[in-house]
């Protein structure tokens, strides 16, 4: 039952991500949806400078301390490990449709490029970001980074593999695409509002930010081959040197790292 009851769960999570991930493309793209991210009666703009950097970091907060290893240490005390990734994907999930919700639209214009070539440019771009997005993600393992395959791996008794370094697709050239896919479809509008452009600076920063701290993770979870591939891959713009020649962590060794599993 226990099992039976942690798929449903981990299946009942990654519906309601699938319905945040669909609503982020119609939000940042103000297309089909009821709420865009320029939708809406302006306030104040100071107050909605606050109320939106607020949805902004507390998503920021937690999408990243719940993922970081000493978290899940805890929480698995208490949370089953089969449903701790959905877990993590739930409440990622809620929180963004909380920022959809509550997001303040700032509409004052910062550049508009209706009726113009650039319109049908950006959106093509807009489209490749979040195609780059959705590609990387299968490419990584969908159903292992959004918790489903951890609840079916539980219901037929099976033990998770060791995280094992793998650079498959557009991982080869940089390494993070799903980053650098959302940051394309962010800044790719043809219509720039000031509250848009607050979302994608505050976003950027935010993934600028978090790979540092994920990097140092993978770093003692994958060893010395994640070094390695650090000094070869650049993290978000291809064929630069923008990201790259990232260094061992001061407490960990090339040995230490190389005979540690990972956590």
């Amino acid at each position: 039952m226990g099992k039976l009851i942690a798929i449903l769960y981990g299946a009942a999570s990654y519906v309601v991500f699938l319905i945040a991930f669909l609503y982020a493309i119609g939000f940042s793209g103000n297309l089909l949806v009821p709420k865009g991210i320029d939708d809406g009666v302006g306030g104040a703009l100071v107050p909605s400078i606050v109320i939106n950097v607020l949805l902004l970091g507390l998503f920021a907060v937690q999408h990243s301390i719940m993922a970081r290893p000493a978290f899940k240490r805890a929480w698995t005390k208490f949370v089953p490990k089969s449903v701790e990734r959905s877990t993590y994907v739930l409440f990622a999930s809620l929180i963004l449709l909380l920022l959809y919700w509550q997001w303040r639209p700032i509409t004052t214009p910062v550049w508009d490029t209706t009726n113009t070539i650039g319109e049908p440019i950006l959106l093509a771009v807009f489209a490749i970001g979040w195609l780059v997005v959705f590609l990387s993600t299968f490419m990584l393992g969908h159903f292992d980074l959004f918790g489903l395959k951890q609840v079916f791996d539980n219901w037929q008794n099976k033990t998770a593999d060791a995280p094992q370094f793998k650079s498959p697709g557009f991982y080869k050239l940089v390494r993070h695409p799903i980053m650098t896919g959302f940051i394309i479809a962010f800044w790719a509008t043809p219509v720039m509002s000031l509250g848009h452009l607050l979302f994608a600076v505050v976003t950027t920063v935010y993934i600028v930010i978090a790979i540092q701290i994920e990097e140092h993770d993978l770093v003692k979870m994958l060893g010395i081959a994640y070094v390695e591939y650090r000094k070869r891959v650049p993290a978000l713009i291809p064929f630069t040197k923008f990201g790259g020649g990232g260094a061992t962590p001061k407490d960990t060794t090339p040995k230490e790292m190389a005979s540690e599993p990972g956590e």
